[in-house]
């Protein structure tokens, strides 16, 4: 054998060794004395015990060596979800013999009295390892995960598919399928890395998410304000993926396990200016706004197409899974609200919406309890998909082009052809603002400014709203039509 070759097989045989040991003896669940923790036990020098002993085991598993917590759990729930889960058992139970907080650590049932741990350690101390018997704000666990479930839901991978490291526990989710109590390459015993959410994809598959600017994105954080990603080792959007939005533990929104509750707190903490380009938040705070502060808790994703009860929540205009910057021409939606619901010119709700307008109605047309319009009219009407109706005389060219072929005060790119976004006129005020109407110092959430009171002294600023799109010239100082000098005078 020549030299070469004998330093091969060395090399083979001793790569291992220099690798890090992936064992629990190196990771925080060694509660033994020479554990690497600060929870651990005074003076027990047994690793395994503190889970696993070969006689008088639980019978719940074989040779688990710690009792059952016998307690009732408040469990996750939402309108979102199809699962349907249970009172924790299997692997969950064995984990929540520590991490529920109830069960003295040291408590196994191969010892007559609990082994003490260091610092007068009882329980699992306070912070995120300590779930409680609250999990109402954690991942749900003990629920059957079938083919049937993953086919209501269209958003779940197919429970076959789940056969490497995320997999099932007797054809149900447990702890277990995110985390190997034994291993800890990832951090937190995860069995999968949480960059850019690789994890959560093994079962999430949500629609539009692979071209989505939170899955994309390479902005970062430019350390003003709060940290948006206090809780994962990221530092930029593509990175923390679903953890922009989402905590699968200690979620502070229980609701679809959100970082923040309110709900409008979790894209204020990118859309303020620090992450995101635009600062969504600044203009939220302006007089007239889609005011996302006055309700909490109102909106569910499950609510009907025509909105019943009146809120604004970001994401009544916004899918987070879908969003991303995608230029559209008029009226077709654009990317910033693509994969949204909407109610249609028939007055027929739509899933997705096609057109921006459609986003609109949703609201402002036929649902009930909307105020009265604050301008003064001849005919009120406070449904814009009637007033919008291509069958009217005449309307603004929001969802086809005017009935008018002879329009010659529009300035260019418009002509009587074009078709305008609702967005044109109601928008953040400025022209440098950002798109949609998040708020203006106008009334009636306006780009600029628009008069409507009786009297009021023309001028370009008085009614620049108007001149945006209308050449003041021509309306001013043009002979015009019959109509056009009456409004003049």
């Amino acid at each position: 054998m020549n030299l070469s070759r004998i330093m091969i097989i060395l090399a083979g045989l001793l790569i291992p060794l220099l690798l890090p040991a992936q064992s629990v003896v190196n990771t925080v669940h060694n509660l033994s004395v020479s554990g690497p923790g600060t929870v651990k036990a005074a003076g027990e020098s047994e690793i395994c015990i503190f889970c696993h002993t070969p006689h008088r085991s639980h019978p719940q598993s074989p040779l688990w060596n710690r009792n059952d917590p016998g307690l009732n759990y408040t469990l996750y729930n939402s309108s979102t979800t199809q699962a349907a889960p249970g009172q924790p058992d299997g692997a969950a139970m064995l984990c929540l013999s520590c991490h529920d907080g109830t069960i003295a650590l040291g408590e196994v049932l191969s010892r007559p009295s609990p082994i003490p741990f260091v610092n007068g350690v009882t329980v699992m101390p306070p912070g995120n390892a300590n779930l409680s018997t609250d999990l109402s704000d954690d991942h749900p666990v003990s629920f059957h995960y079938s083919a049937t479930l993953a086919a209501e839901d269209g958003e779940l991978a197919d429970p076959a598919t789940l056969t490497g490291p995320v997999r099932l526990e007797n054809e149900q989710l447990q702890c277990t399928a995110c985390h190997d109590p034994h291993r800890n390459p990832f951090s937190d015993f995860l069995t999968v890395s949480t960059l850019q959410s690789e994890l959560c994809a093994y079962c999430h598959q949500k629609d539009y998410w692979d071209n989505t600017s939170h899955k994309l994105s390479p902005a970062t954080w430019n350390g003003a304000g709060n940290d948006p990603w206090f809780h994962t080792p990221y530092s930029t959007v593509s990175d923390n993926a679903c953890e922009n939005c989402h905590r699968p533990h200690s979620a502070g929104g229980h609701l679809r396990l959100m970082n923040h509750f309110p709900e409008e707190d979790n894209c204020l903490d990118c859309h303020n200016g620090n992450v995101a380009a635009e600062d969504i938040q600044m203009q939220l705070g302006k007089q007239y706004t889609h005011d996302v502060y006055s309700r909490s808790g109102v909106h569910d994703p499950e609510e009907p197409g025509v909105v019943e009860v009146r809120h604004a929540e970001c994401e009544d205009c916004h899918n987070p899974h879908a969003s991303r910057e995608l230029p559209a021409p008029a009226p077709n939606a654009n990317g910033f609200i693509e994969g949204v619901r909407g109610v249609n010119s028939a007055g027929v709700a739509v899933d997705p919406i096609q057109y921006q307008y459609e986003l609109c109605y949703r609201c402002h047309a036929d649902s009930p309890d909307k105020p009265a319009s604050p301008t003064s009219r001849q005919i009120e009407q406070n449904n814009v998909r009637l007033e919008f109706d291509i069958g009217n005389p005449s309307y603004h060219p929001i969802e086809a082009a005017g009935q008018n072929n002879n329009v010659p005060s529009l300035l260019p790119p418009y002509t009587e052809a074009s078709i305008i976004f609702c967005s044109d006129c109601h928008a953040s005020d400025g022209s440098a603002a950002p798109a949609g109407p998040h708020g203006s110092i106008y009334p009636q959430i306006l780009k600029f400014q628009y008069e409507t009171a009786d009297f009021t002294v023309e001028s370009y600023q008085a009614y620049r709203l108007c001149y945006e799109c209308h050449d003041r010239q021509t309306i001013i100082f043009s002979a015009g039509s019959f109509g056009q000098r009456v409004h003049r005078q």
